[in-house]
């Protein structure tokens, strides 16, 4: 299970950082603010909304809608109100998983965010209540299979299954599961994408700085200037690169 608390205190520590380190992110957001329509869109609610990057989209999109923004990190929110500024956008300190704004809405949205929700199924079921007659849910959430290059590696070095926080992030089957019990005309579409770096040691860093590796990359051993060299070694051996691979969900459905 996800620790809220670690990945919410990684996420602040390390705010000042994130838009250097999250391309990955960015490209998600590109793709979902596109995939939407913008027709009768009047309330908005964007979850995880980090610092601000998906909100300034949505802002283009939808230029006549009220707009929500709400994050659990104070100082992400801290830096999407400066990022937003003069762009009326209603900035919230809050758990996704634990709404309460007394609004309802015709489009929640999210973008790289319910890969950390404790409970996608039961908040799913919530927002479903905040949709308006008609209204739409779209969403991006990265899979399994994120960082799969890294577990294998670790496994080899270990010679113990080792299991990455993004190795249970939920599957294509189980969302669509989700979503169909919920949503009428759901669409989900898989994307992988793919990072190189020069050493692992900068990965190590991108997944640091980004968040994510949620509540860290894996606490069990100690992070030697040797086991580093010594993994990269196994990770090159298998992969030629230090190449990293996103599995990306792309989601929608409507109540």
């Amino acid at each position: 299970m996800m620790d809220k608390h670690i990945i919410k205190r990684n996420f602040s520590r390390y705010a000042q950082h994130y838009d250097q380190y999250c391309a990955i992110q960015n490209l998600c957001a590109v793709r979902l603010a596109k995939m939407a329509s913008a027709n009768g869109v009047r309330k908005i609610l964007d979850v995880g909304c980090g610092t601000g990057n998906y909100t300034k989209l949505l802002r283009d999109r939808y230029p006549a809608a009220r707009i929500w923004a709400i994050d659990i990190s104070q100082k992400m929110v801290a830096i999407a109100k400066e990022k937003l500024k003069g762009r009326t956008v209603e900035l919230i300190v809050a758990d996704g998983e634990m709404l309460n704004l007394g609004e309802h809405f015709d489009f929640i949205t999210s973008n790289a965010c319910f890969q950390w929700f404790e409970d996608l199924e039961k908040t799913l079921s919530k927002y479903r209540e905040l949709l308006n007659e008609k209204g739409g849910i779209s969403f991006s959430t990265f899979g399994p299979l994120t960082f799969y290059e890294l577990n294998e590696s670790l496994n080899e070095l270990l010679k113990e299954s080792v299991s990455l926080n993004s190795c249970h992030f939920l599957a294509q089957e189980k969302i669509k599961e989700i979503l169909t019990a919920l949503f009428k005309e759901i669409e989900i579409e898989r994307l992988t994408y793919q990072e190189k770096y020069d050493s692992l040691r900068e990965l190590l860093k991108k997944i640091k700085f980004s968040g994510t590796g949620g509540s860290g990359v894996y606490k069990k051993v100690s992070w030697t200037s040797r086991l580093v060299d010594k993994l990269e070694k196994i990770y090159r051996d298998k992969f030629t690169e230090i190449v990293v691979t996103y599995e990306v969900f792309f989601c929608e459905g409507v109540r």
